[in-house]
Formats: C-alpha cells, structure tokens, sequence
C-alpha cells in the first residue's frame, strides 16, 4: 500500500486541504466561532512568518546575490514576467471567468517562488542545490515586501486598496515576525534545524486552517452558488498555461545565454514555482474575507500542477545527467583501453 502511495500523482497533502474545504462546506465558522478561529489565524500566521524568516541564512541570501545574472532571471521571471502573464489572462478571462477567480489568477503571478520543493527538484534533477537555496530564498525575501505592493497597484480596490489598515496589517503579521524570525535566528536557527518534520508540520496546519477559515467565509457568504464546472476547468487550463509558458520562458532564455545545465535547472524550478506556504497567509490578510475562498482556489489548483508537472521535469534532467555521466564513464574507459593496447 505504502508503495502504492509514492507512485500516485495525488499529493496527500491535497487531500487534507480538499477534506478543509468539504469541512468548511459541512461545517462553516460562524458566530463565536469565527471570532475565535480569526484571532488564532493572526497569532499563527505571525509565527508562521516568523519561523520563515528565522530559516533564511542571511549569508545565503548575500552569496546568492554574487550570481547576478542568474539570480536576476528568477527574479525577473517570478516578479515580472509572471505578473505580466497574470494580467493577459485577466484581460482574456474577465468576461468568460467568475471575476474573483481571475483575481485569483494574478494573485498566483505575484507570489514569490517555493523554498522547499524548488530546492528538493533542483536536488533531483542534478543542478546547483547552493543557488536554487540563494534563490528561492532571495525571492521568499522580497516576496514580503514585492507581494503586498504588486497586489495593491495592480489589483487595487479588489484587495481593498492601500489603506492604513492594509498597511498595518501587512507589517504587524508578515514584515515585523519576518524580521523578529531574521533577529532569533542564532538562538533558533540551530534548533528549527533540528526540528525541521515538527516544523513542517506547523507549516502545513497553518495553511489547512487557512484554508478552512477562507472556504468558510466563502460558504456564510453564498459564493459557491457561482462556481460552474465550466469555471473549474478554464481554471485549471488557465494554471496549465501560466506554468507552460514560465518553463518555456525560463529553458528558452537559460539556452539562449547558455547557461550549464546545472543553472538552467535553477531558473526552470525556481523561477517557474509559486508558494502556497507564503500565498495562502498573504491572500487572508490582503483581501476581504468573502473573497479569500475563491481567490485562493486557482493558487491550490497551480499548487498541485506544478508538482506534477516539474516532478516529471526533474526526472528528466536527472536521467539526461545520468546518460552524460555514463558517456563520460564509457569515454574514460575506452581511453584506458586504447593506452593499454598502444602500451603491449
């Protein structure tokens, strides 16, 4: 069964955040309850930001830096070129999509990218592990800053604006514990390292509470009445598009410049992910909480794409680094031979 498990595409953590949102459909948070779940949703999302910020090394950040043009291209992927991908497809969508589903479709495109996933898929496909971690943690950085100015100026009243409110919003939970977290990394950071499956464990708890208390919103609200199964699929065809065209974008330019394999597979994994760790706290916070369930919905279904899809992707190149090093072995040996036989 355990064997059974590994080989299914279905990510099991999409299955507890499905098993959230039949709960929330079942069973929404109202009343007192909702109060409650809202105070515990700001104290945890505080301290979800302030673990991530304690785990970013800053000399990784500052060596990654070192690596301009490579670090460039993700940034300018994950920030500009995804953004820009965002709003074509609002334009193209807004008259044959829920309009707060393509609002959920840009916020995608302004997200920073992974940590995790981006560096475990640059391990298996054989790239350079030490800026794939610069990277993703450079992006996770300027994503608590980049992230709530991109939604404000580009979405703006659709996220309620740039208000005093927003803003302190936005300091008091993400920017201030980032910050604490950067300050208590050397009393923490050796512990978290230690503790890192608790951790995870914490992470992913906040994101299904998250996600209980957004659906549930959305269900006291009557949203759900608008969802179409026609809307479903041009969602998930519109997440499939957003990933094709960032892999096609990020191979392209990496060949054209003529990166070392072990680079390109860095800016393909980094700069073509989006986090839901970060996404699904940020949208709780910069948008009204009637809207959060589906604005959030198209990020969770990208979520599960690009696993998919950049899963496949690094078996790939790893097979592609296999096949070199065996020529490379092959070519070793067949020189050995030929000096032995010019030696007799």
């Amino acid at each position: 069964m355990k064997e059974l498990l590994k080989r299914t595409p279905i990510d099991p953590y999409l299955v507890a955040m499905t098993m959230m949102v039949a709960l929330a459909a079942l069973m929404p948070a109202q009343g007192f309850s909702k109060v409650v779940l809202d105070h515990l949703i700001h104290a945890v999302i505080a301290l979800l930001f302030t673990l991530y910020g304690a785990r970013i090394a800053p000399k990784a950040i500052w060596e990654g830096i070192t690596h301009f043009r490579l670090q460039a291209l993700v940034f300018a992927t994950t920030y500009v070129v995804f953004p820009l991908i965002g709003i074509a497809l609002l334009a193209a969508l807004q008259n044959s999509l829920e309009h707060r589903l393509a609002i959920g479709l840009v916020f995608v495109c302004l997200l920073p990218s992974t940590v995790q996933s981006s560096i475990a898929f640059t391990s298996i496909a054989r790239g350079n592990v030490p800026a794939a971690l610069c990277c993703a943690s450079i992006s996770n950085l300027a994503g608590v800053l980049l992230t709530p100015i991109l939604v404000a100026v580009l979405l703006g009243s659709e996220a309620g604006g740039i208000s005093l409110l927003s803003l302190r919003n936005i300091a008091l939970q993400i920017l201030l514990p980032f910050v604490v977290g950067q300050c208590a990394r050397p009393w923490i950071g050796n512990w978290l390292k230690q503790h890192k499956s608790k951790i995870m464990l914490f992470d992913r708890g906040t994101i299904l509470l998250v996600i209980y208390s957004a659906f549930s919103a959305g269900v006291v609200a009557g949203i759900w009445s608008k969802i179409t199964t026609q809307s479903l699929i041009l969602v998930v065809l519109a997440d499939l598009l957003m990933l094709g065209l960032a892999l096609a974008f990020t191979i392209l330019v990496a060949r054209s410049l003529r990166f070392r394999v072990e680079d390109e597979i860095v800016l393909v994994f980094c700069g073509s992910k989006k986090s839901l760790a970060s996404g699904l706290p940020m949208a709780s916070i910069l948008f009204p909480a009637s809207m959060v369930g589906l604005t959030v919905l198209p990020l969770m279904i990208f979520h599960q794409l690009q696993l998919i899809v950049c899963a496949a992707l690094a078996r790939r190149y790893a097979q592609r680094a296999d096949a070199s090093a065996d020529r490379r072995r092959g070519a070793a040996c067949s020189g050995k031979v030929i000096k032995l036989i010019n030696h007799r």
